[in-house]
This record gives structure tokens, C-alpha cells and sequence, in this order.
């Protein structure tokens, strides 16, 4: 055997030792790439540490008191922002989404096949903070999970057989209207399940999900629907909320004095990140990305630590009534899906407003920001990743335009991380054509 001349003879000491060596020395050497953003308020915009500092940084257990709350029934969306919204989830208004001729086709077939098969509409109820996202995972406590064992009962014969013979637990499956995130709630999530047994009954599938997770998962109603129901294709609309705890005093406009500073200091900076580039400071370097071997450099303790809420509502009210890529405000989605149709969302209503949360028993809550979304449909993390970009623009003092502009950043480092999921709720589920008029926060 020729031995290979590159092979040395390591100690298991000793190589433990050279690999922490090698890791100290990786992390003496680490890069930080700031988006090279070159409006007048660069100076001004928070780094991607300082955005999720300020966000994070924030009482958020008094908003997930509340969404427990909520999603027990003992406040309302209506008790925090003082608006009673219709719901589109009547059973009746169902069947009106779909084509009336396939309906007749379907009545005259053979009932066999998904034709012979119950399809129920499961509205529900969870505390976010609760689980660990909707999606099933193993090892993980996920609403998806909870809600098909408590739905294993109801399947029939077949598949019963079917699962027990491939040693996998009974369970139903239920389709969802959107996934969330790990700490995400949602106040009216939709979702369908199908058998074919004939003696289910809605009360039953009711009280099996309710009796699942008390105080945590609750069913707001059971239906019978027709066969065509698809909670997520089917849906025309969905609605969130994002509730942002303000700390005293928060809610103002930047002192002009800061800005001023800011401005004066403009060719300074450019002097630094020259240096931490080694060449001239010019638009669209390295693909408009700043390397940075120190995050602090580019920190200032001169930035703005307050933002306007007014400015937060005009900025997203920029979004409404337009079809637009989002690629840019999307996280962990596939480099297939980071062009063209995929990535467009219609956003049909944005706004933003502050307001207080409501106390079980007498007292004042704490002041919030409440910013209400509805589109078509939502990327990944795209609620959150805009709710935070809107307020570091509007703290940074960016034009009405800000969000717009950032639409055709080639980076995603253009936008801020993700706002922390404590604040986000899913709302609702549209099945009809939305209507303008019937929104919580109707600000002019």
C-alpha cells in the first residue's frame, strides 16, 4: 500500500484543539454585507442588527396575553380597534364560488369516487406561541399534527386499513388555506377534511379538535361544504394583523436635528466604506453590497431610535391596489420561485394605525401599532420582513416611495429581517371578491 504523502498522523487532542483554533479564527475573520443603499437617509437606516434590536427588544408578552385572549373568546379584534368587520365565512355564501354548471354536472354522475365523499370546512383558532407552526413535523408540536389525530377517528375503513398496513398512526389529513410560522396565530384559519364515512357529523369533529388543546386550539365552526371547497385555492383573499408594542414616547417624528447631523456626516462614511473596500465608493459596487469585517462600523448611536406611525401608514398605503414581485420582502423561498408570477402579490388593502390594547378588567393597555394587510396571497415571511422595513424607512425619514423602490433592489440584504412572529396573526380568509369598506383600520 503507497502511503499518501498528504496524510499526517493527528491525535484526537490534538485535532480537537486545531479545529478550535480554526473556528476562532473564522469567526476573528468574518464578513458582515450591508445592502449599499444610496438614498440621503443611508446614514440614517438602521443595519440588519440594529433593525432586529429595536424589534425585538419590546414587551411583546402583553400582545401574546392578548391573542390568548382572542383566540379563547374573551377579546375581540373589535375590543383593540374599535371596528366590527362582516365575516365571509357564512356556510351559506360557499357554494357561490364555484361554477354553477360543473355543480349540475357533478349531480348527475355516479356517486363514487370524490363525489361520494363528505368534505368539511374547519374554522379554527390557535395561540401562536403555543406551537411550533402549523406545517407537521416530527418531534415538533404542530397544529397540523394535533388537528389530524384528533380527526383519525373519522376516517373510513379503507384508509384506516391502509395506514395501520404501512405502520403509520391514524390520522386524518387536513388542508390548510396558509401555513404559519412557529409563533404566528391565527384568529380564523381555514381548513377542509374529507371521508367517507356517511355518519360524521360537525358537532363530532368540533368537540374531538376542542377537547385536542384547551385554551390553546379551538374550533370556531364545523361545515359540511360541497366537494369542489379548497381552503387554499379557492381563496380569494387573506387578511393579517401585526401588533407592534410601542414603548412610552415612541410614537413621533425624528428630531430634525438628527437629520441634519446625518447629512453632515455623509461624506465621512463614504471615506469608511471606501477603506472597508478597498476602491472608490460608487453606486451599485458589488452588486450594491458594502463588505464590512465589523458590524459596528457601520453602526451610529446618532441614528433615530423613534419612527412616526403616520409615515409607517403612508408608506404601505404606496402597496395598494398593486400587482408587484415581493420577491425582495420574501425569506426561504426556492431560486425557482424568486422570478416572474410567482413572486407577484396583489395587495389590496395596507394600512397602519395606533391604538391600545384592551384590559380584561379596568385599567389603560399599552400603546400598539396595528398594521393591517390583505392580499391575494403572501410569500414567505413576507408580512413580517415588510412591517419591519416599513418602520426602519419610516424611522430613517424615507420618502413615500420607500417600499417601492426597494421592490427592485437586487438583494435581499435591501430589506430588514423578519419582525419577531409575536405579533402576527392570521385574521381571515376570504371566499368572496373583497370589499374596501370592510376593514379594521379605514384611515383617510
Amino acid at each position: 500500500m503507497i502511503p499518501n504523502p498528504r496524510a499526517r498522523l493527528v491525535s484526537p487532542s490534538s485535532a480537537g484543539f486545531g479545529l478550535k483554533i480554526l473556528m476562532e479564527n473564522r469567526a476573528q475573520q468574518k464578513d458582515y454585507l450591508h445592502y449599499n443603499h444610496t438614498d440621503r437617509c443611508r446614514n440614517a437606516r438602521w443595519t440588519a442588527r440594529e433593525s432586529f434590536q429595536f424589534m425585538y427588544g419590546r414587551p411583546w408578552q402583553e400582545v401574546l396575553d392578548f391573542y390568548s385572549h382572542a383566540v379563547n373568546g374573551r377579546l375581540s379584534l373589535s375590543s383593540l380597534l374599535g371596528t366590527e368587520i362582516c365575516r365571509d365565512h357564512d356556510d351559506a355564501e360557499t357554494p357561490l364560488i364555484y361554477n354553477s354548471a360543473e355543480l349540475n354536472r357533478a349531480a348527475v354522475k355516479d356517486k363514487t369516487g370524490r363525489w361520494a365523499r363528505a368534505n368539511f370546512k374547519i374554522v379554527l383558532s390557535y395561540h401562536g406561541n403555543s406551537f411550533d407552526g402549523w406545517q407537521k413535523q416530527p418531534g415538533l408540536n404542530t397544529v397540523q399534527g394535533l388537528v389530524e389525530r384528533s380527526l383519525g377517528k373519522f376516517v373510513d375503513e379503507k384508509k384506516a386499513q391502509m395506514l395501520k398496513d404501512k405502520c403509520l398512526p391514524l390520522e386524518g389529513c387536513a388542508v390548510v388555506a396558509g401555513r404559519t410560522d412557529k409563533g404566528v396565530t391565527a384568529l380564523r384559519q381555514v381548513c377542509s377534511f374529507y371521508t367517507w364515512r356517511t355518519d360524521v357529523k360537525p358537532q363530532d369533529i368540533e368537540d374531538s379538535i376542542n377537547s385536542a388543546a384547551p385554551g390553546k386550539l379551538r374550533t370556531l365552526s364545523v361545515s359540511q361544504v360541497s366537494r369542489i371547497f379548497h381552503p387554499n385555492f379557492s381563496a380569494k383573499w387573506r387578511r393579517y394583523l401585526y401588533i407592534l408594542p410601542l414603548n412610552d414616547g415612541e410614537n413621533m417624528e425624528p428630531d430634525s436635528a438628527i437629520w441634519e447631523d446625518v447629512e453632515n456626516r455623509e461624506e465621512e462614511n463614504c471615506v469608511k466604506i471606501e477603506a472597508l473596500n478597498g476602491e472608490k465608493c460608487v453606486d451599485g459596487i458589488h452588486d450594491n453590497l458594502v463588505l464590512s469585517p465589523n458590524d459596528d462600523e457601520l453602526v451610529s448611536a446618532d441614528k433615530p431610535q423613534t419612527f412616526s406611525i403616520r409615515r409607517v401608514n403612508q408608506l404601505l398605503r404606496k402597496l395598494e391596489g398593486k400587482l408587484l414581485s415581493y420577491k425582495m420582502f420574501a425569506r426561504d423561498t426556492k431560486a425557482s420561485r424568486n422570478e416572474g408570477p410567482p413572486t407577484e402579490c396583489f395587495v389590496y388593502h395596507a394600512r397602519a394605525a395606533e391604538t391600545r390594547l384592551p384590559c380584561l378588567e379596568q385599567g389603560v393597555g399599552r400603546s400598539v401599532m396595528c398594521v393591517e394587510l390583505v392580499a391575494n396571497r403572501f410569500l414567505r415571511k413576507m408580512v413580517r420582513v415588510l412591517v419591519a422595513t416599513a418602520i426602519r424607512e419610516a424611522a430613517a425619514g424615507a420618502g413615500e416611495d420607500a417600499l417601492l423602490e426597494l421592490m427592485v433592489a437586487t438583494c435581499r440584504r435591501a430589506t430588514a429581517p423578519p419582525a419577531p412572529p409575536d405579533g402576527l396573526s392570521l385574521v381571515d380568509v376570504g371566499y368572496t371578491e373583497f370589499d374596501s369598506q370592510i376593514c379594521f383600520i379605514l384611515n383617510d
